[in-house]
């Protein structure tokens, strides 16, 4: 394809756009609409159980955010007792709230919410007496962390427009605001390029402060200081070329966890230049580590499930802790010296947990019965390198159907999730695979490098060997990757078509060469190559899905999905795709929501979503 015919297609304002997506909307409707009535009572089975997003401790409990089947709550618990405190329905409908900030026990909350999916919102800042708004700031704003009842630090993200100190987007800065807009400055990253991250890590007593300035997903240095002398942070540590991130600090000393040698992450102690290592890698990879007091607590990735190790600051171990069965650790939060996890598996939504004298402790949480089987194994991939999966499948039934969900990208690691999103397939008889492929995070920095740039077509070639091993132990297959995932299952079909019977692709990035124009998209040329360079042009050009469809070929059935109010990843990748397979004779079919976007959107209009994704499978199988 030498020049792009369905360029058009990126401009959502265009009527020959509108009229591609009313026409395909149209004609997948008549498809499912017959099954799809089916699934939206199952599914409800599973969303009617609240599932926890976000929780933050303050002094006398915890206030967490859930999502159930009609919205987003915010809830303050204390001793086992839940207070109401807001519902996104009573916002808007479509709200989506996505994390929540309280100020300890000061009588204020802050939120980030926005309607229908977007990155773009709100963060809103209330009063809990009276609900009473005492703050609003719209844009992509993270990070929120309280100086005084009157003041916060945030995170501006810079999508569109340069940021004050003149650099071009992609970028963040991090801000001082006082409630209501008394006074506002930009008080950290002037002159820091495009591509950096940052983030904003407090230390467990509240004194100190730790930024991260992260240039893409490659490499890391840590500034910080005392929270209310913000004119002094200055460099904590420089991690070169290797990704490192803040533990906290312990008298005179800083900890720091860094991703070099086999990439595993190691512990370091700091003071300027006196810098000694304090706990060695591990045989798997560190995902978090938090100094509080006088101990560190270390969230290790065993085979894609979390453990806890807790060591004292002279590197000393004291407990290792962990479950019965594979986990998630979705985050640790802490309040002074009180620690809470929250722990998710394919068999429950997340549960908070406290870690007390060094033992687990179940603090608060939602629980459903549900009787599934979940194992794991490995396959080798083409080249023989160890492929690590979950299997998650209904104990008495198995229709000869394996659904294979991958992502393989961006060192983040495809952890046990609860199956709110699967559940009626594996009810009736369905196989669920959840594959760790290279270029994800399960077995450290190496792994993932092993699958950036033109490494990448070893996620691809990973996701076909697994593939492979089910479809010869007689399964029909199903491949389902979402965003960075769709890229992968579009890779796969227009690779090896014959690998999938039927391809599933949400919201996905997928034409490699103008991925950098589109929203974005810039950010991610320090993990996929930049398509303006020859040479990474030449790696991106051979595996793009966009580019390498092909007249002659049998694709598999495939559904592709997105929502128009998705502003980090363009819907224009699904549209071009979509044009050109149809272009090309195959059996394709696209769903595109108007009230959902990356972020997600409201309960009711996900669990339509997989309704429909559910009926179109089941259609193309056949199911009954």
């Amino acid at each position: 394809m030498s020049e792009d015919p369905y360029i058009w297609l990126e401009n959502l304002e265009d009527d020959r756009t509108k009229e591609f997506i009313s026409r395909h909307n149209k004609r997948f409707k008549e498809l499912v609409d017959d099954y799809n009535k089916r699934f939206i009572d199952r599914y409800l089975k599973y969303y009617k159980v609240p599932y926890i997003v976000d929780h933050h401790p303050v002094k006398n409990g915890i206030f967490i955010l859930t999502r159930d089947s009609n919205s987003y709550k915010i809830k303050y618990i204390q001793d086992g007792e839940e207070r109401m405190i807001l519902d996104s329905k009573d916002i808007d409908k479509d709200t989506v709230i996505s994390a929540i900030y309280p100020y300890e026990d000061s009588g204020l909350l802050g939120f980030f919410y926005n309607v229908g999916g977007s990155d773009e919102g709100r963060l809103r800042i209330i009063s809990l007496d009276n609900a009473e708004i005492l703050d609003e700031l719209s844009g992509t704003i993270t990070d929120i962390t309280w100086i005084d009842k009157d003041k916060y630090f945030y995170i501006r993200f810079y999508r569109k427009i340069k940021t004050p100190d003149g650099i071009d987007p992609p970028a963040e800065r991090v801000f001082l605001r006082e409630i209501g807009k008394k006074y506002e400055e930009m008080i950290f990253g002037e002159g820091i390029p495009t591509k950096y991250m940052l983030n904003i890590r407090e230390s467990w007593d509240k004194a100190k402060i730790f930024i991260t300035v992260q240039y893409g997903w490659i490499k890391s240095k840590i500034y910080g200081g005392l929270v209310k002398e913000y004119d002094k942070w200055d460099i904590i540590f420089d991690g070169g070329d290797y990704l490192t991130y803040p533990a906290g600090y312990h008298g005179k000393y800083y900890y720091i966890y860094i991703y070099d040698r086999n990439g595993l992450g190691r512990i370091l102690r700091v003071s300027g230049d006196d810098i000694k290592e304090v706990i060695g890698e591990w045989s798997y990879p560190l995902k978090d580590a938090l100094v509080i007091g006088d101990e560190i607590i270390l969230n290790y990735l065993v085979d894609a499930s979390n453990r806890i190790k807790i060591f004292n600051v002279n590197g000393n171990e004291i407990k290792y802790l962990k479950f019965n069965k594979p986990v998630t650790i979705k985050s640790l939060k802490y309040y002074y010296n009180k620690i809470y996890i929250l722990v998710e598996s394919f068999d429950n939504p997340p549960i908070i947990y406290s870690i007390d004298n060094n033992s687990l402790k179940e603090y608060f949480g939602y629980k459903i019965d549900l009787d599934i089987s979940v194992d794991e194994g490995f396959i080798n991939s083409f080249d023989g390198t160890k492929i690590h999966y979950f299997r998650v499948r209904n104990r008495d039934k198995d229709d000869g159907v394996a659904l294979i969900y991958g992502y393989g990208g961006f060192g983040i690691s495809i952890t046990p999730f609860y199956i709110s999103n699967i559940g009626p397939f594996i009810e009736d008889g369905g196989v669920y695979i959840v594959v760790n492929l290279r270029g994800g995070g399960e077995y450290g920095e190496k792994w993932h490098k092993a699958g950036v740039k033109e490494n990448k077509i070893n996620v691809f070639r990973d996701y076909i060997s697994i593939s492979s091993h089910f479809k010869d132990k007689g399964y029909k297959i199903v491949g389902w990757g979402v965003s960075n995932g769709g890229l992968l299952i579009s890779a796969v079909s227009t690779m090896k078509p014959d690998s999938l019977d039927i391809a599933i692709i949400g919201y996905p990035v997928i034409d490699m060469l103008r991925f950098h124009k589109l929203y974005i998209g810039y950010l991610w040329t320090t993990e996929y190559g930049d398509p303006d360079n020859a040479s990474d042009r030449v790696y991106l050009s051979k595996y793009s899905p966009y580019h390498n469809i092909k007249n002659g070929v049998k694709y598999p059935k495939t559904l592709v999905y997105t929502g128009l109010n998705d502003d980090r990843v363009h819907p224009a990748h699904a549209f071009k795709y979509v044009a050109r397979l149809e272009e090309v004779g195959a059996d394709i079919y696209l769903r595109v929501e108007t009230s959902s976007g990356h972020m997600g959107a409201s309960p009711i209009i996900k669990i339509k979503e997989y309704a429909d994704i559910l009926a179109f499978i089941y259609k193309a199988l056949g199911i009954v």
